[in-house]
């Protein structure tokens, strides 16, 4: 899955790569309309925006395309913005008989460039020989200049297959070609940013595609953990990354363009983009072209010594995402500007667009749930469990048979009304009611969604926990059913639970992943005995279990006997996408901000930490709307609900670690810091969490 998620956008991402792996002459991309898809078609443009232009530059990315297309394109967009007089120059560069080359911070910094007046160099993206120059000239301001206006000289870059020149001014511009504070910056940002992940896309698969054929020691290399871990990482970062591109994008186009008829430049330019677009672009920033050099960089560590040939692309490709990363401008000052952002109330809401259809859907549920509100609190358990909301994506009657649609729908309907809290029940309903007898699901689940049990997990043990096949708990079987005993551990909430999922081996002989059967366990039998354990949080939320020959009746396995890890593995599906939803409280980038609020201003260096993780906190939104937005068109979202997992976890951690160190006295974050050390552990640790990512997403082998 690229930055594009809709059919549209990959049936245009296979048309750009087929034209790619053809051509990528510069006429060859105008001819297709790739120069104008970010234009309005009396522009002679494609009318679509800057999502499908940041499409077509993540395949090219991962092309390396040399060329003026993206000091070009950049350019029209600039241009595009101010319409009226700049209607010519804007269809000249899309139909390509005109070149563009434009000044970007190459020092490094998210403020203005240098001032361009006349007699001063400044270092722009392009070749010497385009036709138009983008300068600034100091106010905010920005003038369009002709080749016969400027001197321009080849300058040197550490791209071999993108120009830069150093150009200086001749004149002073004539009013009619000057721009009042367009968003030059921010678009550079998002289109190199779009570049970057392509370049990040190609050295992801390249690395990957290595580890599988490369053996050393009599193996891929593929196999060892921590070159798997490496690509596997990479990948986060790029899903990472393209989920900030597309979400910074998206709020450029919501922005939308000035009137064409004056070319007067509003409210849309520059530094006065709505607050919310801005604070899209600065975690773009932060993100985009980052993951690029770290994944161009791990890339080369893969393959090893032929990486760091001259002969081997793989420097190419570095060499763009160091230059990228320089033209976007430093990913510090950007973080620190999502930060000042972010404490000032600015919030970017994570919202999808949905289909004319949904207002029908939308006016039958809120009915519904305008009935719920004008029931009795004490009423509205049971009328969540018996008509299906508290899980609504099951099949009736245990929920309501809700399409992706209905259940977005649904969720944002009923923000407002407290559903129950399954916990563990959560993960384990879905499989009584895929693999469950009709008699189980009467039983268990009506009282289940009322509250009246509570479940926990007897999974994990001493010898077997992310190798959950490794499980030595024994079942035998005797007269009417089974007789269980075996040692559980890290069984959340055991103590106040009413019944239990338990995993047993019912058949020694056969092999690991067959042979176990998966049990319904009353708590309350003869023979179970629970043992808290205190956390280092002082909590006790986890136990130890003792099994010693507790019956359970044959009506009690689900599934079948010996047919327990099918039914597992349905569960512990449910438990990732559980933990991957909800970080914990008081552990989120928005919880961060609420403390920032409240202490003395902060030092440069934690401003910029702080942004960066507000940047990571809201990219793990919009991958949550990636996902959301891919199941409602019907495609597949790929990796993304994996490495949002991922993310979530480590984010939570950096967060607590971060606030505790601002606030160390705060009984809160002194909390936090030790409660979130679980956080990569439980639900499948980070290390089991990155091999299934990397060989799952990306093919590389499992480990004998």
């Amino acid at each position: 899955m690229g930055i594009g998620l809709t059919e549209e956008h990959l049936a245009l991402a296979a048309s750009v790569r087929g034209l790619a792996e053809r051509t990528v002459d510069h006429a060859a991309l105008a001819g297709q309309g790739l120069l104008g898809l970010h234009l309005a078609e009396e522009w002679g443009g494609q009318g679509y925006g800057l999502l499908e232009l940041c499409v077509a530059l993540e395949v090219l990315g991962e092309r390396r395309v040399p060329g003026p297309y993206l000091p070009t394109v950049l350019a029209s967009a600039v241009l595009a913005r101010f319409g009226g007089r700049h209607e010519e120059l804007v269809a000249a560069l899309a139909d390509g008989s005109m070149t563009a080359a434009v000044a970007l911070p190459a020092n490094g910094s998210t403020g203005a460039v240098v001032a361009a007046e006349t007699g001063a160099a400044t270092l722009a993206l392009g070749s010497p020989d385009a036709d138009l120059f983008l300068l600034p000239v100091g106010g905010g301001a920005w003038a369009v200049l002709d080749r016969d206006d400027v001197t321009a000289d080849p300058a040197e870059g550490v791209d071999l297959d993108r120009a830069l020149c150093s150009v200086t001014p001749r004149r002073t511009p004539p009013a009619d070609r000057v721009l009042a504070n367009p968003p030059v910056r921010e678009l550079a940002a998002v289109l190199l940013g779009a570049d970057a992940c392509g370049v990040a896309a190609w050295a992801v698969t390249t690395a990957a595609d290595h580890a599988k054929v490369r053996e050393q020691f009599g193996r891929p290399i593929g196999q060892f953990q921590g070159v798997k871990h490496r690509v596997a990482a990479a990948l986060v970062a790029l899903e990472q990354a393209r989920a900030a591109v597309w979400d910074a994008a998206r709020a450029m186009d919501a922005t939308g363009t000035p009137p064409a008829d004056t070319g007067a430049p509003t409210a849309e330019g520059g530094r006065t983009l709505p607050g919310e677009t801005r604070l899209a672009v600065a975690v773009a920033a932060v993100l985009g072209s980052d993951a690029a050099v770290r994944c161009a960089a791990d890339a080369i560590q893969v393959l090893g010594g032929i990486g760091y040939t001259f002969e081997h692309d793989a420097h190419r490709y570095y060499r763009r995402a160091l230059s990228d990363r320089m033209l976007a401008g430093d990913p510090g000052p950007w973080a620190e500007e999502a930060a000042g952002l972010a404490v000032a109330g600015t919030r970017r809401a994570m919202e999808p667009d949905l289909p004319e259809e949904a207002a029908a859907v939308r006016d039958a549920i809120r009915a519904e749930s305008e009935s719920l509100r004008a029931e009795e609190p004490a009423a509205r358990p049971a009328r969540f469990a018996n008509e299906g909301w508290i899980m609504p994506y099951l099949p009736r009657p245990w929920g309501r048979g809700a399409s992706p649609l209905e259940q977005v729908i649904i969720h944002q309907e009923f923000r407002d009304l407290k559903r129950p809290n399954l916990g563990i029940a959560a993960w384990a309903v879905p499989s009584i009611v895929t693999y469950g007898t009709r008699e189980q699901q009467e039983r268990f689940l009506p009282r289940t969604f009322t509250g009246e049990i509570v479940w926990c997990q007897l999974f994990s043990e001493p010898g077997a926990g992310s190798d959950l096949a490794g499980l030595s708990t024994k079942a035998t079987k005797v007269e009417g059913g089974w007789s269980l005993s075996g040692q559980k551990i890290w069984t959340s909430l055991a103590q106040y639970a009413h019944w239990g999922i338990c995993l047993a081996r019912t058949s020694p002989e056969k092999s690991k992943h067959d042979g176990i059967s998966y049990f319904l366990v009353d708590m309350s039998s003869p023979g179970v005995t629970v043992r808290p354990l205190k956390e280092i949080n002082g909590d006790e939320i986890f136990n130890e279990v003792f099994l010693d020959d507790v019956f359970v009746p044959d009506g009690l396995v689900v599934g079948g006997v010996n047919e327990g890890w099918r039914v597992a593995r349905d569960t512990l599906s449910h438990e990732r996408v559980a933990l991957g939803d909800s970080w914990g409280p008081g552990s989120q980038h928005t919880d961060m901000v609420e403390l920032i609020e409240r202490l003395p201003p902060l030092r440069q260096s934690q401003r910029e930490q702080a942004g960066r993780l507000w940047a990571e906190g809201q990219a793990i939104s919009a991958l949550g709307l990636r996902v959301t937005l891919s199941k409602l068109s019907g495609t597949d979202p790929g990796a993304a609900s994996s490495v949002r997992k991922l993310l979530g976890m480590r984010h939570t951690q950096a967060i607590s670690e971060f606030c505790w160190s601002l606030a160390p006295a705060n009984r809160h974050w002194n909390r936090m810091i030790l409660t979130t050390r679980a956080f990569t552990i439980g639900g499948g640790t980070t290390e089991v969490q990155l091999n299934i990512i990397a060989e799952r997403a990306l093919g590389l082998p499992r480990d004998p």
